[in-house]
Parts: C-alpha cells; sequence; structure tokens
C-alpha cells in the first residue's frame, strides 16, 4: 500500500490483530474499536477483504458452512501486520507533532 490508510482500511485490519474473524465479526470488532466511527455496510465490507486479499495483507484461513452459506474467517498476513504497524507510527508521529505545539492553544 502507497499511499495512507483509510479510517475503514485500518479498523478492518486492527480487527484481525488478535485471531481471524468473519465478515459480520469484523464488522462488530471494527465498530467496537473505533468508538462507532467505522460502521462498515456489508458490500463495502466483502469488496474490501477482496481488494485486501488481493494486496496481501490478509488472507482466507478457513471456510465453514453454516445454514448452507459458506463462512470464511479472514486473518492478517505478515504484510498486512507490517503495513498497519506502518499507518499507526506515521498517526502516532502525526499526534506527537500537534500535542507538542498545541500546548499553548486554547
Amino acid at each position: 500500500m502507497t499511499q495512507r490508510m483509510r479510517e475503514p482500511t485500518y479498523f478492518l485490519l486492527t480487527a484481525l490483530l488478535d485471531e481471524p474473524l468473519h465478515g459480520y465479526a469484523i464488522i462488530g470488532r471494527a465498530a467496537e474499536l473505533s468508538g462507532g466511527r467505522v460502521r462498515l455496510a456489508t458490500g463495502t465490507l466483502y469488496a474490501a477483504l477482496d481488494r485486501l486479499t488481493a494486496e496481501g495483507f490478509i488472507e482466507v484461513v478457513r471456510t465453514e458452512i453454516v445454514n448452507g452459506r459458506a463462512r470464511r474467517y479472514y486473518a492478517l498476513t505478515r504484510d498486512g501486520g507490517t503495513a498497519l504497524r506502518a499507518e499507526a507510527q506515521i498517526m502516532a508521529g502525526a499526534a506527537r507533532l500537534v500535542l507538542r505545539f498545541a500546548g499553548g492553544v486554547a
């Protein structure tokens, strides 16, 4: 990923830090982690999952059949973890800069 991550992508990848999750669980975890700011619609989520899989940031680690439908579980790849940490470092650096210079701003 050569450009900055959009917030939904950041929280989608962050949702997968602890364990593989299926789509509906990713939606809930991303909303929870973002304090409700990121609410992924189903169509948006699956387009993002396809894109991030193609980019090598996530992978399908297992599929199970639930009520006759395939439920895929996604996990963060090494490249995905690297990209996520890089984005977190950029965000932390930007926050430090603002906090350093905003000390006198009311």
